[in-house]
């Protein structure tokens, strides 16, 4: 006797229903629906992602092959393209939004993505970066930004205690990188760390101010003097450590505080790396460390592109490509939290292939993870029932 469902149910059991329920009305997303809810939706567009399916078609036919365990889903009938293809075109896409949001809060908060404890300081360690995908011109005309491409960019803050985003803001791909970042709220005591792309003196400036840490890129054209020169470790990975200010016309009224120029050599790429931050008292191989764990945001777009659906899209419009795109952060949450529960000790991309093939295969999902290869036994183990015998002028129930 099978005990559990399918573990594509036992996956979107993680998604609380009263929350989702409680967002569909905050949205209205189900104000003019008949018959056709948005948890059916959700569940459609999150086995886009999961089991790859490339159309509409194969999202339908897909969820159709299942029409016995589709119960276990939440969902009675198998969604008409159409259906699904005007409800990804007209309902919200801010409720799939805020509902990636409020889920990475609830799993952080039970602590199902674990914590990395990657160096001592106890400060917040975050990185700034985005990615840009993609869009064939002709099929997205809305999202032009050159001659004959078009695309849309995706603006991630990452925390790197779980490898998450904190933040996240989905804009056209014309908008530039430090626009976003100007609207960020950090507390007191983060660390954040970008690329020389970043580079706004007057954010920085700002930053100081707040008391908020930045790590970044040194640009060659950035003017500046030498205050203090500091002795360098012996491991030859520095080869300088100076306080600096700023002296181009503007950047001291910008940011007036003073700085830290920091010079290490990359023997990966053989090549020299200018760092600068406003961060005085961790140790300069500290500091490099720091900005050498940036690459996690790039492993985190990487993981997002080639494990889920953000490259090919199953409708044109805006708010159909914000539908997708926010699936599949759901699905990526989905996926790490499956990537820490494991004990097999699996990669993030094999994880996601497997469970592609074995979506509606109905094990335990812990057990699954733990030995995801081992065949189940064809049949349950036998149970003996005790039998209950009656006294004189007793009834057995």
């Amino acid at each position: 006797m099978v005990r559990v469902g399918s573990l594509f149910s036992q996956l979107l059991q993680k998604i609380p229903r009263d929350i989702f329920e409680s967002l569909a009305q905050k949205h209205g997303s189900e104000r003019y629906a008949k018959g056709f809810s948005s948890w059916t939706q959700l569940v459609a567009m999150l086995f886009s992602q999961l089991a790859h399916a490339d159309s509409l078609r194969e999202i339908c036919n897909g969820l159709a092959c299942c029409e016995g365990k589709l119960l276990h889903l939440g969902i009675r009938d198998t969604p008409r393209r159409s259906t699904l293809a005007y409800a990804n075109s007209h309902r919200p896409a801010a409720m799939f939004e805020e509902l990636f949001f409020r889920l990475t809060e609830r799993f952080r908060q039970q602590q199902l993505l674990g914590k990395k404890r990657t160096f001592r300081f106890k400060n917040r360690l975050l990185s700034l970066d985005s990615t840009t995908i993609s869009l064939c011109l002709s099929m997205f005309p809305w999202a032009r930004y050159r001659q004959a491409k078009g695309g849309v960019k995706l603006h991630v803050l990452l925390s790197h205690e779980d490898y998450m985003p904190e933040y996240a803001l989905l804009t056209d791909a014309r908008q530039h990188d430090i626009k976003p970042a100007r609207l960020l709220r950090l507390r007191p005591g983060s660390i954040v760390v970008m690329d020389r792309g970043y580079n706004d003196f007057a954010l920085f400036g700002k930053w100081c101010q707040e008391g908020v840490f930045w790590v970044t890129r040194m640009k060659d054209s950035t003017a500046y003097k030498v205050e203090q020169v500091r002795d360098l470790p012996r491991d030859g990975s520095i080869l300088a450590d100076e306080v600096i200010r700023l002296c181009g016309v503007g950047t001291t009224k910008k940011c007036p505080d003073r700085l830290r120029r920091i010079v290490v050599w990359d023997a990966t790429q053989q090549r020299q790396m200018e760092i600068l931050t406003n961060h005085l008292e961790f140790a300069a191989t500290t500091l490099a460390n720091i900005y050498r764990d940036r690459w996690q945001i790039e492993l985190f777009f990487k993981a997002l592109k080639q494990n889920l659906k953000v490259k090919s899209f199953v409708g044109t419009s805006e708010n159909a490509l914000r539908i997708q795109i926010w699936t599949a952060l759901l699905a990526l949450l989905l996926l790490k939290w499956l990537h820490f529960l494991s004990a097999a000790g699996w990669s993030l991309s094999n994880l996601a292939s497997l469970l592609r093939l074995n979506l509606f295969t109905y094990r335990d999902l812990k057990e699954w993870l733990d030995k995801p290869l081992h065949s189940p036994p064809l049949l349950p183990p036998v149970e003996q029932l005790g039998l209950s015998f009656a006294g004189p002028g007793q009834l057995t129930a």
